[in-house]
């Protein structure tokens, strides 16, 4: 049987191409080497507990938006917990609450001592603009580039919004920062910087500024917890692929691919054979050259892509079951600490924290709580490390539990279990070399949009996934699939 495309790798970018492909009745088949879906954004079960693989706050869950959208129309049978807060940040005696209300952020701001009130909802202003168009684009991915000659009357009403993208393309959050008189606002940097390591991979201060706008929105854009984990989500997702026809074959390694002289491909999979006219690769693409053979030469776009990632980052991981405080709420809840605000983000100095909910007893015990606990690893200090990986890593693990500790004791003074991982963990199970996690660090730089093209490693061999698309979430990685499934549409 020839497929119209075969997906590898069930994280959210394998999963949305399937999906999509599958609802416009291609002919489609996801293979997925572990038993469950969902890679870097997944929920796992080790010693009777359940986990999330990966501290995560899941946006796009509005009904008019892309995941809440499928739950809708496919009657997906996932419960969502619609937090208040949403975050809860703390670092250098500053404390803010991330509240769905966008503009309780903004009063916060304005409240704390000596802030530059008019400077910052000068600021605030400028930044919704900016997003606002940045997400009508992300929100309907078939008007990205390339764009189509059928596309240009759609996108001729929005040249004033594009227009205001201009003056910040190509410059750094930090330079913006010094033209609206906001450099020297601790608490905004503060804010910003953790924002930005964990969505767009590095300081505030060297992010593209567009895309740091964006992200800024990240947090009210259908955010919500996905009761009983993101896994919840993600096997959702792949079932209703399945019931549009798409052959799901998890526990499925594949071992080769061979492009035969008519385009179509070969695909070698540790169950058999399976031949299609489009690969969809939701993989690193270091993977590449072991699936393609000693024949396959790298395009120089994934070459110059593949220096850019290797500037980017792993993670070291704590899982713990905790007994829950007597004040805690609950709800499932996320925390972010900042042990201090003057180094960078990295190696345990700040942590992204995921708590579950009271009633998620499938995960822990009742009176107890799962916390996945997340810090970045430079991919760079990892490789200098060699062989002492292990030591580096136990020396981050041992600062994330001294900065959970500084910043939650009622949940560091109650841990009953604990597991661990580290960029070997994510090597060994999500298939990522070296470990690494999210895509390329977003420094400010005209590179940034080069990668907002469709990006394939042979002809009909797509990639999707963080690795080619800004963003390190779910939701980019899925947007990213949405898109390489309608190029294929386009195709057939």
């Amino acid at each position: 049987m020839m497929f119209d495309a075969v997906v590898i790798g069930a994280g959210f970018g394998g999963i949305a191409t399937a999906l999509t492909l599958a609802e416009r009745g291609a002919k489609v088949a996801l293979c997925e080497t572990l038993s469950y879906p969902g890679g870097c954004a997944s929920t796992f079960t080790r010693d009777g507990y359940r986990f999330e693989s990966g501290a995560t706050l899941i946006s796009g869950l509005d009904e008019a938006q892309l995941f809440g959208g499928w739950i809708k129309r496919h009657n997906i049978g996932v419960q969502l917990q619609w937090m208040d807060p949403l975050l809860t940040l703390q670092a250098a005696g500053v404390t803010l609450d991330i509240h769905r209300r966008r503009e309780d952020l903004l009063e916060q701001f304005c409240a704390l001592p000596n802030a530059p009130v008019s400077e910052l909802r000068h600021f605030f202003a400028v930044q919704r603009r900016v997003a606002r168009v940045l997400w009508q684009l992300f929100d309907h991915p078939a008007r990205l580039p390339p764009v189509k000659l059928a596309q240009l009357p759609g996108h001729l009403w929005r040249l004033p919004g594009y227009a205001g993208l201009l003056p910040y393309i190509g410059r750094s959050m930090g330079a913006i920062l010094q033209r609206f008189g906001l450099a020297d606002f601790a608490p905004l940097r503060i804010y910003l910087d953790a924002l930005c390591q964990i969505t767009v991979q590095c300081s505030a201060e060297v992010a593209e500024a567009p895309l740091a706008f964006a992200a800024m929105d990240y947090y009210y854009r259908g955010s919500a917890h996905v009761v009983g984990g993101v896994g919840q989500l993600a096997q959702g997702l792949l079932d209703a692929a399945q019931r549009c026809g798409a052959d799901i074959q998890l526990s499925t390694r594949v071992k080769q691919l061979v492009r035969r002289p008519d385009n179509t491909w070969q695909i070698t999979t540790r169950r058999g054979t399976l031949e299609a006219k489009h690969v969809v690769a939701n993989l690193h693409p270091g993977v590449l050259p072991a699936l393609l053979g000693p024949s396959y030469r790298e395009p120089t776009r994934l070459t110059r892509m593949q220096q850019r990632l290797a500037q980017g980052y792993s993670a070291a991981m704590l899982y713990l079951v905790v007994r829950a405080p007597d004040d805690a709420s609950a709800d499932a809840h996320h925390l972010e600490f900042i042990a201090d605000p003057n180094k960078p983000l990295i190696d345990g100095n700040h942590i992204f924290v995921s708590i579950s909910s009271a009633a998620e007893t499938d995960r822990a015990p009742a009176g107890h709580r799962t916390l996945t606990i997340s810090t970045h690893l430079p991919l760079a200090t990892l490789q200098a490390a060699g062989t002492d990986i292990a030591a580096y890593t136990a020396t981050v693990q041992q600062t994330m539990r001294d900065t959970l500790r500084a910043g939650a004791p009622q949940w560091a003074n109650n841990i009953v279990h604990e597991l661990t991982a580290s960029a070997r963990t994510f090597g060994r199970f999500v298939g990522r070399p070296g470990g690494a996690v999210g895509g390329a660090p977003r420094t400010a730089g005209l590179h940034n949009y080069q990668n907002m093209g469709l990006v394939q490693a042979e002809p009909r061999l797509w990639l999707v996934g963080d690795s080619v698309f800004p963003g390190q979430s779910a939701l980019a990685a899925a947007i990213s699939g949405v898109r390489v499934a309608t190029a294929i549409e386009r195709l057939q």
